[in-house]
Formats: C-alpha cells, structure tokens, sequence
C-alpha cells in the first residue's frame, strides 16, 4: 500500500501568481479528502511578505474538516514558524531545511548548520506539544547553485533531526536534479544507514521529467511514502527553474496500473485535477486528466 502525502495545497499553491481564497483552498483540501487522500499538507507557516499565498495559513487550519482519519501537516522553516504553529490544532509539522548553503542562504538567509541549529529545538518543542514531527531535507540530489551535494551532509542532517525527536524523513529533490540510479542509491544508504524502520519519504518535482521514474525507482528501493501533488501543481519560489511537482492523479494511475494500491479513488482525482485547471485558468501539468485513462 503507497502512502500518498498530498501538497497540493501548499507546495503546489505557494508559486502561483494568482491568489487563491480560503474557501477555493478548502475546497481543494475536501475534494482531495473525498477521493481518499488521508495526509495533506496544508498550509505553510512562513513570512507572509515573503509567500501572500500562504498568508491565511491559521485562517484554513480552523477551519479544515474534522477528521480522525486524517492527517494534516503544515511547513515550518523557523522557531517563528513553530509558534504560530502551536497556536492552531495542526496535526504534523514539515520542519524544512535544504542541504546546501548557497541554497538555504537564498531560502532562509542561514547556512545549513545555523539551520540545523536553530532547528533541532524547533523539533524538541514540537515533539514535546504532541505533534507529529517530520524532518524534510531540500536539495537532497543536488542543488541548482551548487551541484552535487555529498550525501554524508544530508545523512548527518537526517541524523540530527532523528535524534531531535522526528519520527519521518523526507527527501526533497527540490528542483529535480535527480535520476533514478541515484535516487536508488540515495535510498539504499539511508535504509543501510538508520534501518529498514526508517519511515522514510521522496518528494519529487518533475522540472527535467523525470519526476515519475524516480517515484518508481523510490518504490523498488523501499520507499512507499510519496509527496506528490494534484494536477501537477508547484514550484520553489526561491529555486530557479522549479516547475510543479508530480502529479498527484499521474501517480496514483501508475501504481494502479502495476496492481499496488493506493487507497484513492482515480477518477475523483483526476475530476479534482480539471476543477483546479480551471479555477487556476492556466493549462496545468497533469496528463492523465487530459488523456483519461487507459
């Protein structure tokens, strides 16, 4: 069974010029619910100057649909993130760093280990208020500015986030540099490195398309947790040439088709995907929602 970590509504939202209402937002997030996907990220707890798109981050957290059997996560890039958090009932918290320092300095204005520093509390605070706590490590297969990141630097960030207190690990490919010998590599290490327990996560963008081959080879590596997003939506706004993430709709077909299931309904995914192509009024990335199923 692939668990399926829909960011849609945060990381595909957050790179759009047109803004969209709490109401279209939430709106999103019941449709996704409604075609069975049970772990969202929401909403992003950063500089509202710095990303208008998440500005109503509190605002969509009082107001999301009560469900048990749902899991709703927000982004935290900072100890000022980590507050406005903890005043809402957000479920999970992202916390964010990326690998390289020429990209965090761009992204956060601190190098990776001011980061990880700042950070490591940010963690242990969040763990001792009862939420759900997952480490996100950016530019884990490359940085634009940078080139090849060595992989020790993001085992040891994983490291310190662990021993803080997350409980997840994710991966973040964030402006897709990968390819899937590497991220069949990078996956091996880290499960030779923290164990075959390692609740471990990729998150893809599909700037050079190889989004979709390196889900796969994610998958045939051991990883069955996939951040993806509906209609293909996303970008960094502090990453050059980040276009969207993989799509939520394309993804779920591909597991279908190889018989490993997902828990979600395809056509209601794939109608979500053309009712936000046209609330966005741009053609979007996805493909199955214009070729339909086989």
């Amino acid at each position: 069974m692939i668990e399926l970590c829909e960011v849609g509504p945060r990381d595909g939202l957050q790179n759009e010029s047109k803004l969209l209402s709490a109401e279209a937002k939430l709106d999103l997030i019941e449709r996704l619910i409604s075609a069975g996907i049970r772990n969202i990220e929401c909403v992003s707890f950063v500089n509202p100057r710095v990303v208008p798109q998440m500005a109503d981050a509190e605002e969509i957290v009082s107001r999301l649909p009560q469900r048990e059997d749902v899991r709703y996560s927000g982004l935290v890039l900072s100890a000022s993130g980590l507050r406005r958090a903890l005043n809402t009932n957000i479920d999970a918290l992202h916390v964010v760093t990326t690998s390289s320092d020429t990209f965090n300095l761009k992204n956060a204005k601190r190098t990776v280990e001011q980061a990880v520093a700042e950070l490591v509390p940010v963690i242990e605070e969040g763990r001792s208020a009862g939420k759900i706590v997952a480490g996100v490590l950016g530019t884990a297969f490359g940085c634009p500015f940078e080139g090849e990141v060595p992989l020790k630097n993001v085992l040891g960030i994983a490291e310190k986030f662990l021993e803080a207190g997350c409980k997840e690990i994710t991966l973040a490919d964030t402006t897709g540099m990968a390819n899937p010998a590497q991220v069949g590599e990078v996956v091996s290490r880290f499960l030779e490195a923290f164990g075959q327990d390692l609740s471990l996560g990729l998150h893809f963008h599909n700037t050079r398309g190889l989004g979709m081959a390196n889900i796969l080879a994610g998958y045939q590596a051991g990883v069955k947790r996939f951040d993806s997003s509906i209609a293909g939506l996303g970008g960094c706004p502090f990453a050059p040439k980040a276009v969207g993430n993989v799509c939520t709709e394309d993804m779920v077909n591909m597991f279908h088709e190889m018989g490993i299931e997902t828990g979600t309904d395809l056509q209601q995914l794939i109608d979500t995907a053309q009712w936000m192509e046209n609330l966005m009024e741009r053609p979007l990335a996805g493909m199955l929602m214009k070729a339909g199923t086989v």
